[in-house]
Order: C-alpha cells, then structure tokens, then sequence
C-alpha cells in the first residue's frame, strides 16, 4: 500500500498540475495514486500516495509547480480531528520523539495568523513529546501545519478577519522543497540574449518541457521553432533538441551567430540543439519516420504572427508565369536571393498536419506537446478529437484561460507500433479521421479574435 504525501502548490496553472505529476511519474517509472472523486485542481494541497521518499524527492526536484512535498500526518476540518488522525499515525513520527533537532511553523492560505494563537497551535501538538532542541535554522527535520481558507480576493476586509474559520488543516513532516520553479527565473525570457515577440514566458515552456519526458538520450524536434523557448528547457533536462522553422530569419537574427545558438550558449546548452534548418514541414526532408522521442511547439495562430506554409495565395495569370520561369531558367544577381512564395496556414488544418506529421516522425510511445487556441464559449472535447487519427491519441489537456479565449497545452501520445508511410498534406483533414466532417472552434480562430469574438447577428 503506497504511503500518503502532502503536495503543497504554487499558485499558478492550476489545470496543469495533474498533467506534470503524471508525467514526471512516467518520466522516472513509478506510480502516483491521486484523490479519489473529482479533484479540485485550483486547491493549495493535495494528498497523494507514493511507493516512498525517494519518489517525493524526485516529484519536488523535477515539477515546475511545487513547491514543497511532506510526509502526511494528519489533515480535518477542525483541529481535534487533525489531533485525533496524527495520534493514529502515531507510528510515522515517534522516531524523531528523542533526540533529533526540530522546527515547527504554522501557515495558512488567503490569511494571516494572528501571532498568538500561531503559537497555541504549536503548542496544541505538544503530546508528540519531542525532546529534541528546536532549531529555526538547521534543524534535521520540519513540521509544518498548513490552514486553508477560502479565497476572498477583492473585499476589504481586516488581515485577521475570520481567523480559525479554515476550510481544512494539513499536518506533515518535510521532505523536499520543490527546487525547479528557480528554473523559471533562470529561463526567464527578459533577461535572455536572444527572444521575439511570440517567445513563450518560461514557466509554460518549463511544463511542456516535462510534458515530453525530456531527459539524457531523448531526442526531441520543434517544427515550428521561432526564438527557441521550447528548445532550451528541453536540453536543459538533458535531452538532444533539433529545430526548424519556414522562416530562418526568426531562428538566426541578425548576429553573425545564430540568435537560438547564442541563448543556448548562454544556458550551457548548445553542445545538444543540434542544428536548425528552414523548411516548411508540408515540404520537409524527413525520408524516415520513427526519429523523435518528443515533438514540442507553439505553432503560430495568427494573433501575433500568422502561419505560412509555401505556395502562391491565387495562381498567377499567363503574363506573370511567363516571367516567372523567364527569371528561374536566369541566374539572379548575387544580391538577389529566391524567396519563395508562401501563403496563409489555416490553424485547424495545421492542427491536423502537425497529429499526421507527428504520427510518423515520432517513435512508438513519442508524445506530441503543442498549444491549440480555443474560443471559450465555442470550444467542445470533439475540437482535439477530431484532429486525431489511428494510433495517436490524447493523454492530457489543459486550459490557460484568458476569458473569452484561451490555449489547450494538448499532449498527444503515439500509441502504435504499426508503420505508417510519409504523410501527404494535399488535404486539410484525414482520410480516415472519424470526425472529419466536424469544423472545430477554432478554425479561422485569428479572424475571430480580432473580431473581439463576438458573434454573428442572426436576422429572421
């Protein structure tokens, strides 16, 4: 039976949490048993059950989103029931009773405790008898009981007001301060060399990084590269990162050095981006499939910049197509590159190319880490469903929301071995898709937006 430890959050991303416990368990090859019933992921704590210690320390180690895991002793909705459930666990803290140095602090979520009765509260624990010297600085282990009040953001209220009307109580030992969230300081986009204007904030580009299980020996690819935010924490976890974009100039920037190598550089990294190349993935060079361990993107939907793919907007008339193969069959002067013509990418049917792509570029088991806008009052589960196709199929899907609109972090898992040939992306949807016919919300999803999402009037 797994012993219970308490996980204390960051408040932020709530809908991901669950996502990157599982992750990070499959990452290390354990089991993680959470709540039963429906879980309230916007909470501060939850109880999980794990195999032992080591499996904690690993979850605090790796996940972006806590920030410190303890060894549960109790938890109720009044005291006397937290006294009452850490008496029965008598046996978890007994062996600390005699001679190990302690400290002992009470907190509380949306409150603060009143000095005094902080200190009865620590005195009402004094049956635990310890006998050890109290150490605020280094003690060898810490208690720590946590309040959890209701949210009561926006009234004006007194700081005390309400104090001991908690919704719940924990009480544990420490085990593990959650030490990857200085990740996000580190991978912080303002302070990088080298970012653009869709450089995604490091904090997300931290979770998807753990959505694809990154680590020594993996091999990872980001279509849609851009600046590189994704690249970095991926190789910074361990894992080898290969990169292209249909626009170089986003990858190089202006130095001599590319822009990506340089913020690698800067994050002791650009021994494992092993290149980046311009290609549009409908015109890729891939002759092999089952490369890839991961693939990790932000494709672009339009907001700040659009997708393109090659091609031409509409066919050129008789006149134009004369000149055009009168220049190709000449030499252009050194000064005068080709730049080849490219065209509007619609979202939903990059969605659907980037699943097909995946389908072949990944290795049995490879996952798909990708953002999907959604328009809020639109959006339905059969959205990412029907982008699937045989042998891919979705294993997490969390919401960012930014109220009328938001964007699905989507993981999609490669759960067959069967081999399937290169894709053709002709079509904009699948010939063996099921929902082929359902048009999701969020096609045409940057018209929408800049039409502030309103709906079209009706006239009977």
């Amino acid at each position: 039976m797994p012993s219970k430890y308490l996980i204390v959050f960051a408040q932020a991303h709530h809908e991901f949490r669950i996502p990157e416990l599982h992750s990070v368990a499959k990452l290390y090859g354990f089991d993680i048993s959470l709540p039963g019933g429906e879980i309230e992921t916007d909470r501060p704590y939850m109880v999980v059950g794990l195999a032992n210690e080591t499996h904690a320390r690993q979850l605090a180690k790796r996940c972006i989103l806590i920030k410190a895991i303890y060894e549960f002793y109790a938890q109720g909705s009044t005291y006397e029931e937290v006294h009452a459930q850490n008496r029965a666990n008598h046996a978890l803290w007994s062996r600390y009773k005699l001679d190990t140095s302690f400290k002992f602090f009470v907190t509380a979520f949306n409150h603060k405790i009143p000095q005094d009765r902080q200190k009865s509260v620590v005195e009402s624990f004094s049956y635990m008898d310890f006998m050890g010297k109290i150490d605020m600085k280094t003690p060898d282990i810490v208690l720590g009981c946590f309040e959890e009040y209701i949210e009561k953001r926006g009234m004006i209220r007194d700081r005390h007001d309400g104090d001991g009307q908690f919704r719940q109580v924990y009480f544990g030992r420490l085990i593990e301060e959650g030490s990857a969230r200085v990740l996000i300081k580190t991978f912080d986009v303002k302070k990088r060399d080298y970012f653009g204007n869709t450089s995604m904030e490091s904090e997300v580009s931290l979770l998807m990084a753990n959505q694809t299980l990154a680590s020594p020996g993996k091999l990872i690819y980001d279509p849609f590269l851009g600046t590189g935010s994704m690249a970095y924490p991926a190789a910074y976890f361990g894992a080898q990162v290969f990169g292209s974009d249909i626009d170089g100039r986003q990858m190089r920037g202006k130095a001599s050095t590319p822009g990506v190598f340089r913020a690698a550089a800067q994050y002791g990294v650009s021994n494992r981006i092993i290149d980046i190349l311009t290609f549009d993935i409908t015109h890729n060079p891939w002759r092999c499939g089952g490369l890839f361990d991961a693939i990790v993107t932000d494709p672009p939907y339009g907001v700040r910049a659009g997708a393109k793919r090659l091609g031409r907007k509409k066919e050129l008339d008789p006149e134009r197509m004369a000149l055009y193969f009168e220049h190709r069959n000449n030499p252009r002067p050194e000064d005068q590159p080709y730049i080849p013509p490219t065209k509007p990418y619609e979202l939903s049917n990059l969605a659907v190319d980037l699943v097909k792509l995946s389908r072949y570029l990944l290795k049995p088991g490879g996952r798909l880490v990708f953002f999907l806008p959604t328009v809020t009052e639109e959006y339905e589960e059969l959205d990412i469903q029907s982008m699937l196709c045989e042998g891919m199929e979705v294993t997490a899907n969390s919401l960012q929301d930014f109220g009328s609109w938001g964007r699905r972090l989507v993981t999609i898992e490669r759960t067959t071995s069967d081999f399937y040939p290169p894709p053709s992306f002709d079509l904009g949807e699948f010939e063996d898709g099921a929902n082929s016919r359902h048009v999701p919300a969020h096609k045409d999803f940057r018209d929408k937006y800049f039409q502030g999402f309103k709906k079209e009037s009706t006239t009977g």
